[in-house]
């Protein structure tokens, strides 16, 4: 369903030392340094694997992710998942994948929640049908009925990423793909997104992979680790392979500690 392969994609960032006379010096003169930020990464994931997409800041986690939405397109490599190279094909292939950005909004700030899935309903041209049932079982799942004409800046945390993940669902996507869901949530809220991941993963054969740096939630759902760092993939693996990489008795954090100092991370 999802194989990259040789991806590459470097960014061009301004540089300049700090102090006022250097910074009107940026204005004619400027620097530059190249940063790559994801090099020859390839792997594939099957339909209906769930997959833990880890490592540090500034990794190239979200650079993958957002290749793999065809929100970027890579400087080198291929990508095709479900057929389709998402970059060339967005319309076709964003109406099979759900994204929630864990620090990022699709809701609409200052309407109802559920003005905002009617309009996402709208933009990805859902039949009511499918919309009507898919919002009506995610509403019961995650516990939304009471908050739906609450505007999306009046939400707790907790509240608003739920209504994120019901966002990505409305259109039956059978690819899931989730940047930090649980990115400042409490342990119920947590939880509660976890158990719901985990089932629709199993009753709907959706498709998932998720990068966070909770590894409770990794612990928790996956099954295979993709461990990136420099841009490079470092480790693809179970949790019984991780775990021969670190001691006995580690705890899942410092299986990944370990991983990291091993690779100079």
């Amino acid at each position: 369903m999802i194989t990259l392969t040789g991806i590459c994609k470097d960014f061009r960032v301004a540089k300049r030392q700090s102090g006022f006379g250097r910074a009107v010096r940026a204005l004619f003169l400027r620097e530059y340094e190249t940063v790559h930020a994801l090099q020859n990464v390839s792997f594939s994931i099957s339909d209906g694997e769930m997959v833990g997409y880890i490592g540090p800041n500034g990794a190239g986690k979200s650079t993958t992710i957002k290749i793999m939405c065809g929100i970027l397109t890579p400087d080198g490599g291929t990508c095709q998942i479900n057929g389709r190279t998402p970059w060339r094909e967005r319309i076709a292939h964003v109406r099979e994948i759900g994204v929630v950005f864990g620090q990022r909004s699709q809701l609409w700030w200052d309407v109802p929640v559920i003005d905002s899935f009617e309009l996402i309903r709208d933009i990805y041209r859902t039949d009511h049908n499918t919309y009507r049932k898919n919002l009506d079982e995610l509403i019961e799942v995650l516990e939304l009925s009471e908050i739906l004409k609450t505007p999306a800046r009046s939400l707790s945390l907790g509240q608003r990423m739920r209504c994120e993940i019901v966002a990505s669902l409305l259109h039956d996507p059978k690819i899931l793909f989730l940047d930090e869901p649980t990115i400042g949530l409490d342990v119920v809220s947590k939880i509660a997104v976890r158990r719901f991941i985990k089932s629709l993963n199993e009753e709907r054969g959706t498709t998932v992979l998720l990068t966070t740096h909770d590894m409770q939630d990794i612990e928790a759902l996956a099954e295979r680790i993709i461990l990136i760092g420099k841009g490079q993939i470092l480790f693809d693996g179970g949790m019984a392979e991780l775990e021969s990489c670190a001691p006995e008795g580690a705890t899942a954090e410092e299986m990944v500690a370990a991983l990291y100092k091993e690779y100079e991370i």
